[in-house]
């Protein structure tokens, strides 16, 4: 007999003893191993087996299926040894006829099963060496084999492949090759939800766009302790489903298109070109097409600052009552066009009573972009469409409120002392009076002569480049991480030194998740992801990212300062000093980290009533109800946002301003104080009196007025406070309810269950001058 022949058939009888298949694959799957390895896990007996273990052993040695490690004393499979396997394997299919396993893709297909593919995903996804997924592929295989199913699914195998990571302690190769999406259930759950909110079809699909991108930056953009401190509470990484695609806020410049035109071609290559706008009403329309374009590349709020007084050359001339239909159909428009999240399109519209000294002697961008005078030179048209646009926003046309856009009304000395700006700032205090709408900003003090607002509370001012242009306009805000500090308290237990170690903690991982946010953004307008703010004109981008602003905010110093004295923010001076003292601590650390280049950061006291519910829940899981300072329910507990004092704390409207006017100082990046009216009749001059006392003494930078308002579809008349049937006709399923539970308005179908008990605790107030 030939030799070669020979040695083939001592091969395959050396592969025809069961025990010596069963080291062939013992090797295989389990890597190189000892005699006395082998041996336990054959359970074989050392004293009464070894003679037989050994005979076995040596002929697969002379074979050349398994070869010694002289080093480690180890045996290993050889390449022909592999063969040998796979050549069984085969023989196993074709005489056993293993039943053909149906798979379910992902490309939404039915395939036979194929091992091959699970080896590819492994080494593809996860890096996973060739030998390691073909041994891993194998053990899969034998486990789906002893299901009883009419069909596998491909998260089902790899739901089996992670199990078996995990249980050889291949954790990393598991989180690369984890799945992200939503179970059944939960999105059974979510289009309930959503459609108890009465949002359209969008915000479903949103949600759970959203929920697969969140699972995504928490497995493979954030570092492991960024994304363990936001899922167990210490931190909450704000617009999560949004944070490695968009920015959170925007400072739009009206100029830019007023000048270069709206240019669809660079968003879609198949959309028209805009020359720049001719007339009033069709620089409203290029207005409306900026916020809606813009609303997809962004997460939250839009902001036109200086509206009125961009717009003004353009209404030079016109009669008033074609002035107002032009700004009641852009406010209509304004709010038809919904984003991708299902409401209407947000913005924040800033008007100014005078022309400020720094935009007076700026050179106006007129009809078809011509250049024409200064803006100083068309006051009259700017202080009539200001006055005009308030007109507007006291009701639609079945007399129900306006809530969108927010206007926010620019509060300069110079104003003040102009009498011809006495009507608009009664008009505007008679919206206040009657809707609560406006907010003021404080724009008499040291610092806040070129800061623009946003309705959430973001400010912006001429203090990174020192231009107000640059840093105020054409930029935004990257996002907002925000701190649980009553978290910090609970496991500081008391001890001050401790808790100001755990904010340091904390305070560093924020940063550097809103650097890792910066760099993302960075990298999405390379891509061309955001080609609306990335579009260029004279050779620079729209959105000047570099400027844009990161904050770090804070929730819940009412409770911390609870836990740590066993009695509320404003109870006595020593109470009312470490508030402020954690606050000033942030402040003074952030502004240090804010010396780096391209690194705009800044503390910031912004509200979210989400995170505020969320934190809250978790420290209650956590710690317990008994350590636990939150208010609301066992059930429903939440933290105090959106100020620094609970708007339920008995105070005056006057002692209210003086404590928050200590932290607005300390957060130059967004505040909001919110004077909550009495449910009864308010004096529009009473409130302008107020005003005035405000803007002279205290230093708070933006606040409002607010109102709990019931709208009745039905007999079409809005009334005061938060009711459960109309006064007028009795209706119950027609009557709406509105407040300002955060920054903004929003309908009772939005509010917590616990949120309207906490409205209707607030303490309110009828302002009478003194």
């Amino acid at each position: 007999m030939p030799r070669r022949r020979k040695r083939g058939l001592r091969t395959l009888k050396a592969a025809s003893s069961s025990l010596r298949l069963t080291i062939l694959n013992l090797l295989l799957e389990k890597g190189p191993l000892s005699y006395t390895e082998l041996m336990k896990i054959l359970k074989l007996n050392p004293s009464r087996d070894a003679g037989r273990f050994a005979y076995h052993l040596k002929y697969l040695l002379k074979a050349d299926l398994i070869e010694p490690d002289v080093e480690t004393k180890e045996y290993r499979l050889t390449d022909l040894g592999r063969t040998i396997l796979g050549f069984t394997e085969e023989i196993e299919e074709r005489f056993f006829k293993r039943r053909k396993m149906l798979v379910r893709t992902s490309r939404l297909a039915i395939e036979e099963f194929d091992r091959n593919k699970i080896v590819e995903a492994l080494v593809k996804e996860a890096n996973v060496p060739v030998d390691l997924a073909q041994k891993i592929a194998r053990e899969t295989e034998n486990r789906l084999s002893e299901f009883k199913t009419k069909y596998l699914t491909a998260p089902l195998i790899r739901e089996i492949v992670n199990t078996i990571l995990i249980e050889k302690g291949l954790e990393e190769y598991r989180h690369k090759l984890t799945r992200l999406g939503l179970p059944v259930f939960d999105v059974t759950q979510l289009i309930r939800s959503i459609s108890a909110t009465s949002l359209g079809v969008e915000a479903v699909h949103k949600a759970a766009g959203d929920a697969v991108i969140e699972e995504y930056t928490l497995l493979n953009v954030l570092p492991r302790d960024i994304a363990d401190a936001h899922l167990s509470g210490t931190l909450h990484l704000n617009n999560l489903g949004c944070w490695i695609l968009k920015p959170n806020e925007f400072m739009h410049d009206l100029r830019f298109f007023l000048q270069h035109g709206l240019s669809l071609g660079r968003i879609d290559s198949t959309g028209p070109s805009y020359l720049p706008p001719k007339s009033f009403e069709s620089e409203l329309l290029t207005a409306s097409n900026v916020l809606k374009i813009a609303s997809t590349e962004i997460s939250r709020e839009q902001a036109l600052d200086f509206f009125n007084i961009f717009l003004a050359p353009f209404a030079h001339g016109l009669p008033e009552e074609r002035i107002r239909e032009a700004l009641r159909l852009f406010v209509f428009n304004l709010n038809q066009s919904l984003s991708n999240e299902g409401f209407p399109v947000e913005a924040s519209l800033g008007l100014e009573f005078v022309v400020p000294n720094f935009l007076k002697e700026k050179e106006v961008i007129g009809p078809s972009g011509r250049k024409m005078g200064c803006y100083g030179d068309f006051v009259e048209e700017s202080r009539l469409i200001a006055s005009l646009l308030l007109e507007v926003m006291f009701e639609d046309d079945k007399h129900k409120p306006v809530f969108n856009p927010s206007i926010i009304i620019k509060i300069r000395p110079e104003a003040l002392k102009n009498r011809e700006c006495e009507p608009l700032l009664f008009k505007a205090h008679k919206l206040a009076a009657e809707k609560g709408l406006p907010y003021f900003a404080n724009l008499c003090h040291k610092g806040q002569e070129h800061v623009s607002y946003t309705a959430t509370g973001c400010r912006f001012a001429a203090d990174w480049k020192e231009d107000w242009e640059l840093d105020t306009l054409q930029t935004g805000n990257i996002d907002n991480v925000i701190m649980n500090l009553p978290r910090l308290s609970y496991e500081a237990e008391g001890k001050e030194n401790r808790f100001f170690d755990l904010l340091d903690e904390q305070l560093e991982m924020a940063l550097r998740a809103l650097e890792i946010k910066y760099h993302t953004l960075k990298q999405r307008a390379g891509e061309q992801l955001l080609p609306f703010f990335t579009q260029k004109a004279d050779g620079d981008h729209y959105f000047r990212l570099e400027n844009a602003s990161r904050l770090v905010s804070f929730i819940g110093l009412n409770e911390t300062i609870e836990s740590f004295f066993g009695k509320p923010l404003h109870q006595d001076d020593k109470t009312l000093g470490f508030a402020e003292k954690i606050v000033k601590y942030l402040s003074h650390n952030v502004q240090r980290y804010t010396k780096k280049p391209e690194t705009r950061v800044s503390l910031a006291m912004v509200p979210d009533a989400d995170a505020a519910k969320r934190l809250a829940e978790l420290d209650l899981e956590k710690c317990g109800w008994a350590k636990v300072r939150a208010r609301g329910t066992r059930e429903q507990p939440f933290y105090t946002d959106l100020v620094a004092l609970p708007l339920e704390a008995d105070v005056s409207w006057k002692e209210r301003l003086s404590i928050e006017e200590r932290f607005h100082k300390l957060t130059p990046g967004g505040h909001l104080a919110v004077i909550q009216l009495a449910d009864s009749e308010q004096d529009p001059k009473e409130l302008l009196s107020a005003t005035k006392e405000i803007v002279g003494t205290y230093a708070v930078g933006l606040y409002a007025f607010n109102r709990h308002l019931a709208y009745c579809a039905s007999c079409q008349k809005t009334f005061y406070g938060i009711l459960s049937r109309c006064p007028s006709c009795g209706s119950v399923n027609m009557l709406y309810g509105f407040s300002r539970v955060s920054a903004k308005y929003l309908p009772s179908s939005f509010w917590f269950p616990v949120q309207r008990s906490a409205l209707s605790k607030r303490v309110s107030y009828v302002l009478i001058s003194s």
